[in-house]
């Protein structure tokens, strides 16, 4: 039986659809839609409820070292506040889960794992923890609230001081305000646009998205629902667990290899990766060149070879034409490529191009 965010009611109030979604009921759109609702966010702003997410802590004077074994990114050097992101291996290399840290202080934590993987996670972090340190789940006790668009910022600063506000991209500041609700404000989202996360006690949770969704009425903020989330983070090309990687497809061949530092001593998954050598695969981008909508796991093909298969799709709302992320053999994938998707017994004509398919301006 799924369970309710703490913001269900408020989902109800403003007219969401519901659906099933990572052991959760949450709203997949509301009754603007979800091309109005991506393209709020690409203008303005939008916000979601993501609560379903899982949230962690790792304390102890071994959490580095527990970090940085379990972890393919380098641990070892973070100031307070500082978010890192990085893949979380099996033995043969394939991805558990991708996931953000976050320093809170020294020897103390704060790990962001992805919904349907959370119990997941957990687990293998605490089959593999070591020496002392200790891990808790205390993602039932938590709300997550996404502010994400370009007016996220001045929305913000209507309603806390602006030392409450994290500068840097990927940082958070964990003893912030909003309003009168205490929370963590994180720089961080999964749209590609600039934005925060907030992180505040469940019971307070319904308050802070009131509070937000008044703040930015002028800015045309509204509430957005899991489709737009998926269109934005597909036109920013940000990888999805179960789409772009799994337990079977590493982070090199799914083109995360900058989070990967083969230099550390050691973390789970190393060595198969070492074994392994140059990934074969690689992530690519397709641009769909005439008609039709590409969708996952249709294969591709360079005339009658099977090159790979793609990993998501849709049309992209804002650059209004489809757009597929595929996962194909490394000599196959030269941006400028075309290259053919199986789609219901016809094939469907499109380009390889670079990725990002959408790269906001940054001041």
């Amino acid at each position: 039986m799924e369970k309710k965010t703490p913001l269900y009611e408020k989902h109800l109030e403003a007219g969401g659809k519901i659906v099933p979604f990572a052991g959760y009921l949450l709203p997949v759109q509301y009754p603007s839609g979800v091309i109005a609702e991506h393209n709020a966010v690409r203008s303005a702003c939008g916000m979601f409820d993501v609560s379903h997410m899982g949230e962690i802590l790792l304390s102890g004077p071994d959490a580095v070292k527990n970090l940085n074994l379990l972890l393919t990114n380098d641990y070892t050097e973070m100031y307070d506040g500082q978010a890192r992101y990085s893949p979380m291996c099996n033995e043969n290399g394939g991805v558990v889960d991708d996931l953000i840290v976050y320093k809170i202080r020294d020897e103390h934590y704060f790990i962001v794992v992805n919904a349907a993987n959370k119990a997941k996670d957990f687990a293998w972090m605490t089959s593999h923890q070591t020496g002392d340190a200790r891990f808790e789940d205390i993602s039932e006790r938590i709300v997550q609230i996404a502010l994400q668009g370009p007016k996220a910022q001045g929305i913000l600063e209507r309603l806390t001081d602006a030392s409450q506000i994290p500068t840097a991209y990927y940082s958070a500041i964990f003893e912030a305000k909003v309003s009168d609700i205490p929370c963590i404000i994180s720089r961080t989202g999964y749209t590609g646009e600039d934005g925060f996360e907030f992180y505040c006690d469940a019971a307070q949770g319904s308050a802070l998205w009131d509070l937000l969704l008044a703040a930015g009425k002028e800015d045309g903020l509204i509430p957005c629902g899991l489709g737009a989330r998926d269109t934005l983070r597909l036109e920013a090309a940000m990888p999805l667990y179960g789409h772009e990687m799994d337990d079977t497809v590493s982070p090199l061949e799914t083109g995360l290899g900058i989070f990967v530092k083969m230099k550390k001593e050691n973390f789970i998954g190393k060595s198969a990766l070492e074994a392994k050598g140059t990934p074969a695969i690689r992530r690519v981008g397709l641009k769909v060149v005439k008609r039709g909508i590409i969708r996952e796991h249709c294969d591709i093909y360079i005339g009658e070879q099977k090159i790979g298969h793609t990993t998501s799709g849709t049309h992209a709302p804002y650059l209004g034409y489809p757009v597929a992320m595929a996962l194909i053999e490394r000599d196959a994938a030269v941006p400028g490529t075309i290259v053919e998707a199986e789609v219901r017994g016809r094939r469907i004509e499109a380009e390889i191009v670079k990725l990002p398919f959408y790269k906001r301006e940054t001041k």
